[in-house]
């Protein structure tokens, strides 16, 4: 691979060395030792602390500022940020904010245009762009992110250091906290989040944007920390929530609407329910139309009268249990039993009619004719 802006030796350094010294070691460390599964616990916990503190921290908070933090929970998120060893969250900030501006192009700083492995890791081996402050003005105001920017690789060392003391004081095993702890548990972070930038650009379902590479991955998202609705990501990068449903894997979101029960977060931003599902129907309008025109050679006129029509009628649905909505929280108590039954009929109808839509999706994504 061409490394056009120069070699990152102090990163690139770090990040072969570290992974040829565990490809190396580990397995004799494992032939010689048996860690407590106590030892395997915290470092899952560590593991997890780090994790959030880049899903939470570094990419909801501060590159998206999704929402509103303490004090308290900023000092936090930083501390364990610098321990996940992955970049000063200025500098995370920054990449991470220029990437979404130019998703898959080459301005975009791991591009998976680039090649898989390119956006995985092999863009940190490049010398990084010069900080602009006109792309983090609000980032370069905080006095603890511009403090944790210049001390970065003492900050670094030192909460590695006290992690990998503390556990090793903890069990009375050193060598285990150095290499499970703290090496093993680093690794694993590093290409977790780095999935975020090749697997959930690659292997997934694209339900609110077909232009863009990012993916919605429900398996991505366990071993991303809830970041695996990467395509929602990219068309509502503003808000905390990366899995929007109940049943989505979230720990990120389920975090911050915690720390927002206890005080310690607010101003949290979501997406409009009725923005969200116009956004489905309409990409998915356009994947059927898509479909239709170069897949599907029987019926295909009455296919798109269909799949116009219906798409219409939910589009109108949603835009008229919104505003009913509207009119119910402003409405006088009496008028509000007559809206209540009205919402209600609404929801029943676009229940059925998003029945319907995905029976209709479903028959011309996989090309089975359609039975009346």
């Amino acid at each position: 691979m061409l490394i056009k802006r120069g070699f990152n030796w102090g990163s690139a350094t770090f990040l072969i060395a570290y992974h040829l010294f565990l490809i190396v070691a580990l397995p004799i460390y494992f032939y010689y030792n048996m860690p407590a599964w106590g030892m395997w616990v915290t470092a899952f916990v560590l593991l997890y602390l780090t994790g959030l503190s880049i899903t939470a921290g570094y990419h909801r908070y501060f590159a998206h500022r999704a929402y509103k933090a303490h004090p308290l929970v900023e000092y936090a998120l930083l501390f364990f940020g610098s321990m996940s060893a992955q970049g000063s969250a200025l500098r995370w900030g920054f990449d991470h904010r220029l990437h979404h501006a130019h998703v898959d192009t080459d301005d975009d700083p791991y591009s998976i245009n680039k090649g898989f492995w390119y956006a995985h890791w092999l863009w940190i081996l490049e010398k990084p762009l010069p900080i602009d402050p006109k792309v983090v003005p609000d980032m370069m105001k905080n006095k603890l992110v511009v403090f944790q920017e210049t001390y970065y690789p003492f900050i670094m060392v030192a909460t590695n250091a006290l992690a990998w003391l503390f556990v090793g004081w903890l069990f009375n095993d050193y060598l285990g906290a150095f290499f499970i702890a703290t090496m093993l548990r680093m690794f694993a972070l590093h290409h977790f989040t780095w999935f975020i930038n090749s697997l959930a650009h690659t292997w997934g379902d694209k339900p609110f944007c077909q232009e863009q590479s990012a993916v919605n991955n429900y398996i991505l998202a366990l071993l991303t920390f809830g970041e695996g609705y990467h395509n929602y990501h990219h068309v509502f990068a503003n808000d905390y929530r990366n899995g929007i449903r109940w049943y989505h894997f979230d720990p990120t979101k389920w975090l911050i609407w915690t720390l927002s029960k206890l005080g310690l977060a607010h101003n949290l931003k979501s997406m409009d329910a009725a923005i969200i599902n116009k956004r489905l129907v309409i990409e998915r309008k356009n994947l059927l139309l898509d479909r239709i025109t170069t897949l599907l050679k029987e019926k295909k006129e009455e296919l798109i009268v269909q799949v116009d029509s219906l798409s219409e009628r939910i589009l109108q649905r949603i835009a008229q249990f919104n505003q009913m909505k509207e009119n119910y929280y402003t409405a006088q108590k009496e008028a509000k039993s007559t809206l209540k039954k009205e919402l209600k009929e609404i929801r029943r109808s676009l229940k059925n009619d998003w029945r319907e839509w995905s029976q209709l999706s479903k028959a011309i994504l996989s090309h089975k004719p359609l039975h009346n």
